[in-house]
């Protein structure tokens, strides 16, 4: 008995390890995403130029959503592929994809230089990272479930996205101290390439970590893993849990998208703020999402994921156009901090809870591929078309706040998603004492 505190102690630096080599990946992912989306002006100017702005910058956001259509793909190939090899296998696989899609668009020459190819190469990029992380965020979640000890488990899962935060921040700090130190023409001609060619710098480290990584117990401990064909013939028979979970993570994605990716580019483009004060809000919002998503987490550990989901969704229908509207009235730095940091908690709290609760309803056979499946779709729907469908919004109406509508009708469809999901189960209005032993 006196050995036990001790073997506690023992365990804990390897689950830190283990949550940070198997979340590092998500790092690169969201690292490159968000400057995609950050330095879409100059992108547009470099691959996709034409006589309109306007032009220039839906084909721009169009190719980075279109990366988002491969997530499905590769949320069922990729997916199927873990569930049948291992997390860690497969997880080393999807970074080396993600890698591949990166470094090609670090280093691919303007149109001006090579024509069409030029856009081309830079889809092929998108193409590469979407495939890949269809089944990244998946892989990792539901390893950190697996690993997570009794009642924790929220908490656990919650570092997937913590992560994703980590890289936000580190890029904006990366083109906040840009805009400081370079004028913005020299940002426009090769300054903007800088930060993507910090992401492949940091490849070789990120393989190192996730090399090695242990498989987790739970998986090994099961006595046969599904075939590929049997992985696709489970999510046919799943397919009503894999719509819900694509429902249930609308919210998730749509508001990720809009408060940090579509973020930098609306305070620049549209409300005309400068880039540092944009980036300096963008910053701000990624160390609120870290704060708030591992709280979330918790608090669903506590009280159960259907109250905490229900809650932070209905906050989100009712004020998300209210809020985006007290913006564009007056657009300050101020303004947008108040107003996005508003936004980042109801996305932190809601998301925290959102993560296993998506990992408890899929079977767990198919645990890797019904995650990464639902979660793709959600993004491939909502989240990655956000950045283009508010510039649309915004064009089409004429109203500034008009991307609050579209996150209202995200929480509507999270809202109804919850409720069917959580109809007739246990701890549909909280968990259970032996739920939350089992986590």
């Amino acid at each position: 008995m006196s050995q036990r505190p001790q073997d506690a102690v023992s365990r804990r630096p390897s689950k830190a390890g283990a949550v940070l080599r198997v979340t590092a990946g998500n790092f690169l992912e969201q690292f490159d995403f968000f400057l995609f989306g950050f330095y879409a002006t100059q992108i547009s100017r470099v691959f996709f130029p034409t006589d309109s702005e306007f032009a220039s910058l839906m084909l721009t956001f169009a190719v980075f959503g279109a990366g988002f259509l491969m997530r499905p793909l590769g949320a069922i190939v990729l997916g199927a592929y873990i569930d049948n090899v291992g997390r860690r296998k497969g997880l080393v696989t999807t970074l080396a994809i993600m890698a591949s899609g990166t470094i090609l668009i670090a280093f691919v020459p303007g149109y001006e230089t090579i024509g069409l190819a030029a856009p081309v190469l830079v889809l092929i990029g998108r193409l590469l990272q979407g495939f890949s992380a269809g089944a990244e965020l998946g892989g990792v979640s539901v390893y950190l479930a697996e690993i997570a000890t009794p009642g924790r488990k929220g908490f656990y899962t919650s570092w997937q996205s913590a992560s994703q935060q980590v890289a936000i921040v580190v890029s904006a700090g990366l083109g906040f101290v840009l805009s400081l130190t370079l004028t913005a023409q020299e940002i426009a001609s090769w300054g903007w390439r800088l930060p993507f060619l910090v992401g492949c710098m940091i490849v070789p480290v990120i393989f190192v970590l996730r090399r090695s990584l242990q498989e987790s117990e739970e998986f090994k401990q099961r006595k046969r893993h599904p075939s590929v064909g049997e992985v696709f013939r489970s999510m046919a028979a799943n397919a009503g849990v894999v719509l819900g979970g694509t429902m249930l993570v609308a919210l998730t994605t749509t508001a990720f998208y809009l408060i940090t990716v579509y973020a930098p580019t609306f305070g620049k483009s549209v409300l005309h703020l400068s880039s540092a004060d944009a980036l300096l809000v963008t910053l701000c919002v990624g160390v609120s999402n870290f704060i708030w998503l591992p709280i979330g987490g918790t608090l669903s550990d506590r009280i159960g994921r259907r109250p905490v989901l229900l809650l932070f969704a209905g906050l989100t229908l009712v004020s998300a156009y209210p809020v985006l509207s007290f913006l564009v009235q007056a657009p300050s730095f101020t303004r947008m901090l108040i107003a996005l940091l508003w936004l980042s908690f109801l996305y932190g709290m809601y998301n925290g809870a959102m993560i296993p609760a998506l990992t408890e309803i899929m079977p767990p056979d198919v645990r890797v591929a019904g995650f990464s499946l639902a979660y793709s779709l959600a993004t491939a729907i909502f989240g990655g078309f956000t950045p283009a469908l508010s510039t649309y919004l915004i064009h089409a109406t004429g109203d500034k706040a008009a991307p609050g509508y579209w996150m209202s009708f995200a929480a509507l469809c999270a809202i109804c998603a919850t409720l069917a999901l959580y109809r007739g189960r246990p701890g549909g209005q909280g968990r259970t004492r032996t739920e939350l032993a089992a986590g």
